[in-house]
């Protein structure tokens, strides 16, 4: 072993990774069987969820576009 991998901050972030990778196959498991215990729920929400989804992509989808704020070039600021 090197001295690179006998660093404190070199253990720290081996532990961070690991602990991350372990967060990951929990949530994928805790996944699975959510969706499949619970199945026929999730397909009974789905209109709903796809309905709440247009407002909500409109809301936070438009920010970008710059309506609205655009000066024109030869306003003075008052």
């Amino acid at each position: 072993m090197s001295n690179l991998e006998n660093r404190p901050d070199a253990m720290e972030h081996h532990h961070a990774r690991r602990s991350n990778w372990a967060w990951w196959v929990f949530a994928i498991v805790a996944l699975f069987y959510l969706i499949t215990e619970h199945q026929a729920h999730l397909m009974g929400a789905l209109p709903y969820l796809l309905l709440l989804a247009c407002p909500l992509m409109h809301l936070f989808m438009h920010h970008g576009h710059g309506h609205g704020h655009h000066k024109e070039s030869g306003e003075d600021d008052k």
